[in-house]
Parts: C-alpha cells; sequence; structure tokens
C-alpha cells in the first residue's frame, strides 16, 4: 500500500538526504514510510525545536535542503522559535506536521496555519489526491524565496491509500539575477570608475555573497583594485586572500580594523544586508565614503547606502571587474600594516575575581581547537569571544543559530544538523550557560550525533551576561539575570560524555590529549569554562552605549 504519507516521504527523498525531528501521533505514518523508504536518514532529537534548529544548521552547514519533523499541537506549538528564527535568518526549510483532521478541530487542536504565518511561515495542506504535488510545491517554494514552510498532514489523510507515486516534476527555481538593461550596465560602469579613481577602496561581502558562490569573483576585484576587505559576522572566510582581509566587520571587529575601514573613500558592499551590527549603529562608514550596494533584494537595505545595484553578487563583481579602467601608484591594501590592525585585547590569566579571563581563555582556545572544525554559536554575551578570537575558514564553518530572531537556547541541537552535513569534521559547540540550560533537552542527542567529533565550550558566568552587562548597569535589580553555577561537565558525563571543568587555562591541556586521541576511541568532549562576568566585550559595550545614548534605541540584547 502506498499512502499520502509514503507519498510525501518519495518526494521529500528526491530532494534531502537527512530530516530532523521528534516522532508523535501526528508524523507516525510519514516516519514509518521514510524508514521504510531506506532513502533518507531521520535523526531524533528530544524536543521539536530542536528537529527545526538541526535542520536550519545542516542547511548551513552545506548540506542542503533543511527538512524537519514533529507532531501536532504541543509538538508544532514548540517549533516555533525556530521556525521564527528560520524565517529571518532566511533559510529554505521545509516542516513536515501533523494537523487537525479535515472533519474539523478536536479540543487539543490549535490554528497552526495561523500561528505559522504569524512566524514567517506559510502551510502547504496535502491532500488524498496531491500528496506528492503539494510536497514538490512547498520545496519549491521554500527555495526560491528562502524561507521555511509547514507541510501540514491531516490526521485522517496521513495513513490514507494514495495509489502509485506519479511521476515527479522537475523544481523550478529562478535564475541568477543578471545585469541587464542601461540603467543597469550605467550603475556598473559607475561603480567601476569610483574603484578605479578610489585611493582606498574597500570591499566588504556577506553570506549572500558566500551564497552566490562569489569568492573567486570577489577575490579578483579586491586584486583588480587593490582594495582591502572584510566580512560581516557569517561571510567570514569568503575572500581567498585572507593577508589583506580586515576580518569580521562591526561589534566582533578589530579596532584597527574598523578605523582603516573609516578611512574608506569608495566601499562596494556584495550581499549584506547591513544590519546595525555590521554597520555598528551607523559608525563602520565615514561620512564621505561612496557606498555602493549589490544585492538581490529589492532595493538598499540601508540609508547609507548611494548606489544600488540588484544582482547576484558574482556576476556583478565580474562585470565591475571587467569595466575597471587602468590605476595608478601603490595599492592600498599594500601600504597598511594588516596585522597591527589586527590585534586584539590579550586579556589576563585570570580576571580580578580569580575566574578566567574569556579574552585569553579565547585566545588559548583558539590555539588548541582543531583546524578542521565547524563552530555552531548560540546567542548571548559570550558570542563575541568566538566571533573576536577564532579564525574561520569558510562561512559554512560558521553559523550563528539564533541570532536573527535574537533567541538563545538553540546550541545544543545546532551541532545534529552541523555533524551530519560534515561527518568528517570536529563540530564545535560555542554556548553561553543560560542558553545551554536553555537547549538541554537536546545535550544527548549532540552527544549522540557528534561522538567523537564534538566538543562543546560553555562560557559558564553564571548569569545572562547580556542582561547584566545592560540593565544591571543601568541599576535594575540583578537578582533574577543571575544563574546558580552549573556543573555542565557533569550533566554531559550522565549522557555518555567526556567533561571538565576549566577553572585555568593550563586545564585545556586535556583538549590538546583528546584532540590526539583517534576519534573512534574518544568521546564527545564538553569544556565547562568557569569565566568571569566583569569583562565585558567590546560589541556588548557598544550595544550598552547606545542603549544609554537619549536619541538612539537598540534592539533586543541577545
Amino acid at each position: 500500500m502506498s499512502t499520502v504519507s509514503a507519498h510525501v516521504a518519495h518526494a521529500l527523498a528526491a530532494h534531502t538526504d537527512h530530516i530532523f525531528g521528534v516522532m508523535g501521533n501526528g508524523n507516525a505514518y510519514f516516519l514509518d514510510a521514510l524508514e521504510r523508504s531506506g532513502s533518507v536518514t531521520f535523526t531524533a532529537v528530544r524536543h521539536e525545536m530542536g528537529g527545526v534548529v538541526a535542520a536550519d544548521a545542516y542547511y548551513r552547514a552545506g548540506g542542503g535542503l533543511a527538512v524537519a519533523t514533529a507532531t501536532y499541537g504541543a509538538g508544532f506549538t514548540n517549533t516555533l522559535t525556530g521556525l521564527a528564527e528560520a524565517a529571518q535568518a532566511r533559510i529554505p526549510l521545509v516542516l513536515v506536521v501533523g494537523d487537525e483532521p479535515t472533519s474539523g478541530p478536536r479540543p487539543w487542536d490549535v490554528d497552526q496555519i495561523a500561528l505559522a504565518a504569524a512566524v514567517g511561515a506559510r502551510t502547504y495542506t496535502v491532500g488524498r489526491t496531491d500528496a506528492a504535488a503539494t510536497t514538490i510545491i512547498a520545496i519549491e517554494h521554500a527555495l526560491n524565496f528562502r524561507v521555511p514552510v509547514v507541510l501540514a498532514l491531516p490526521y485522517d489523510v496521513s495513513a490514507t491509500e494514495a495509489g502509485e507515486v506519479p511521476p515527479l516534476p522537475e523544481l523550478r527555481t529562478p535564475a541568477a539575477i543578471t545585469v541587464q538593461g542601461e540603467v543597469m550596465h550605467a550603475h556598473i560602469n559607475d561603480a567601476a570608475a569610483a574603484l578605479t579613481a578610489a585611493k582606498k577602496p574597500y570591499l566588504l561581502a556577506g553570506v549572500g555573497a558566500w551564497l552566490a558562490d562569489a569568492g573567486d569573483a570577489l577575490g579578483e576585484l579586491a586584486a583588480a583594485t587593490g582594495a582591502l576587505t572584510s566580512s560581516t559576522a557569517l561571510g567570514r572566510g569568503i575572500f581567498p586572500e585572507q593577508q589583506y582581509d580586515l576580518g569580521v566587520t562591526g561589534g566582533f571587529g578589530a579596532e584597527g580594523a574598523m578605523d582603516l575601514i573609516r578611512e574608506a573613500d569608495v566601499a562596494v558592499v556584495f550581499g549584506a544586508g547591513l544590519n546595525q551590527f555590521t554597520m555598528r549603529f551607523g559608525e563602520l562608514f565615514a561620512p564621505g565614503t561612496t557606498v555602493i550596494q549589490v544585492d538581490t533584494a529589492p532595493a538598499a537595505t540601508h540609508p547609507h547606502v548611494g548606489s544600488f545595484i540588484r544582482g547576484d553578487a558574482a556576476i556583478v563583481a565580474r562585470a565591475i571587474t571587467a569595466q575597471l579602467g587602468e590605476r595608478t601608484g601603490e595599492p592600498w591594501r599594500e601600504q597598511v600594516d594588516i596585522a597591527a590592525a589586527l590585534e586584539r585585547e590579550p586579556g589576563d590569566a585570570q580576571a580580578v575575581d580569580g575566574r578566567l579571563d574569556p579574552r585569553s581563555l579565547a585566545i588559548r582556545l583558539a590555539e588548541l581547537l582543531p583546524e578542521d572544525r565547524v563552530v555552531v554559536t548560540d546567542g548571548g554575551h559570550f558570542l563575541g569571544w568566538g566571533n573576536m578570537y577564532w579564525p574561520v575558514a569558510s562561512p559554512d564553518r560558521h553559523m550563528m543559530i539564533g541570532t536573527a530572531y535574537q533567541s538563545i537556547g538553540m546550541g545544543f541541537p545546532s551541532v545534529v544538523g552541523a555533524t551530519r552535513a560534515k561527518p568528517d569534521a570536529t563540530i564545535v559547540l560555542n554556548s553561553g550557560d543560560g542558553g545551554g540550560l536553555m537547549a538541554l533537552a537536546d545535550l544527548e542527542s549532540a552527544v549522540r550525533a557528534a561522538a567523537g567529533n564534538g566538543i562543546a565550550v560553555v562560557w559558564n558566568d553564571a548569569a545572562y551576561g547580556a542582561e547584566v552587562n545592560l540593565y544591571g548597569l543601568k541599576g535594575l535589580a540583578t537578582g533574577p539575570m543571575l544563574i546558580p553555577e552549573v556543573n555542565f561537565a557533569g550533566l554531559a558525563e550522565a549522557v555518555g560524555a567526556e567533561g571538565i571543568v576549566v577553572r585555568k587555562l593550563s586545564d585545556l591541556d586535556q583538549l590538546a590529549e583528546w584532540a590526539a586521541i583517534d576519534p573512534s576511541e574518544r568521546k564527545f568532549l564538553m569544556l565547562d569554562c568557569r569565566i568571569s562576568g566583569t569583562i565585558i566585550a567590546p560589541y556588548q559595550e557598544e550595544i550598552i552605549r547606545v542603549n544609554t545614548s537619549p536619541t538612539i534605541v537598540s534592539e533586543n540584547t541577545r
């Protein structure tokens, strides 16, 4: 018998290798069909939001289309924060869920379509005769608009006989936005002329440029213009000549590097939305800088943009390079001391309160963490340290899941998706104690999925650090912002990991010993790092400054 659920499973299997989630009444027949197909790997997590987050991380780490599944009702509502993050971060994701029967809602059913719409996800409901076709339409919607969609299986339909699976149509996806028309060519020529005449040209790239596979094209443009380069937090590693790169831009950036960017006379931005953090709340560029933005968005995304070119980052970069005139003089990037610009505060072995200084801890971890690492970062004050001190090889090897929606608590399930996308890499979780506790349901999932090649670094300051730094300094009661110190090493050992409490830098020698062991013989490693909350990350100081200004109001500090 080929059921409606089997049709859905067959259509999804043609476009993904992995599905993540939790089994329940509403998706039991779907998961049965999936298991029997043998063509897709299902990875179970322990919380429904974890399924969405794992699928999200799978996509960001280069695994392909993100697919998750949950049951109806409480199972579905548990996914909503993960769905909101995927919507804000523009992740193409399909969430397969059970739903109320076609006969009408039961006492425990909720309006799932309305709830999904509220966080930015459209719902497609399969029927008895169109399950495969509807699934393909849902996949197309997710990929074409880069958003999550919900694929609903009514409870009384999922096990219904549906006949033979029909031939699956080819996915219809839009072609890259090319350079067409006199106006667009004029913008290309103007950008080329500006870069040709620039004394201090600068290129900034974001994750959109990575998705357009624009790394080589941007490298050619940077070499031809002698431009300095840098990237957003999610685009790090995209430029091929890292010796001329200023690293991450915005609050995570080195102060000397940010000073150089303010000297730029022409800045061209590829595939970056220019949010308030990248733009340092409007202070990234000097008032006289000519800012040109290249993006697939309908229009410029920041008021500082003087010229906007709508197009694919790689196509536009090559078009600009082709129109460059002859440049004279020594390239700007050869005139500056990039190493000095990238210098950061080294920190002390320990802070004044006797706990670890997170700066020196981050530096030592950068020396010891395996080079093949993929870093998944939760939200919270701590995220500044890894972003500031840990080099990134490419955008698919560093992801911050939760920051688009300003959420914490998505760290442990992110490990699951990342390790399925890059099974040969070392997966490093970067989490705080607040977010770690919130995601604790999927600690076991992370330990199970990344056994032998997983490391969790928990920056444990016994507090919600971002709130303490902002609202505590304003004089608000800090009691609700504090967390009793938790032994994450012990928690990890309880589910089969190796746990180490790190109170001094020499305790990290055990990380070096772990890295030297054959992965088949070692366990997931939990580093419970007892850091001081007295040292505030520079990006957080920037947020504090903005939030205490009488004329500027920032977003949620998470």
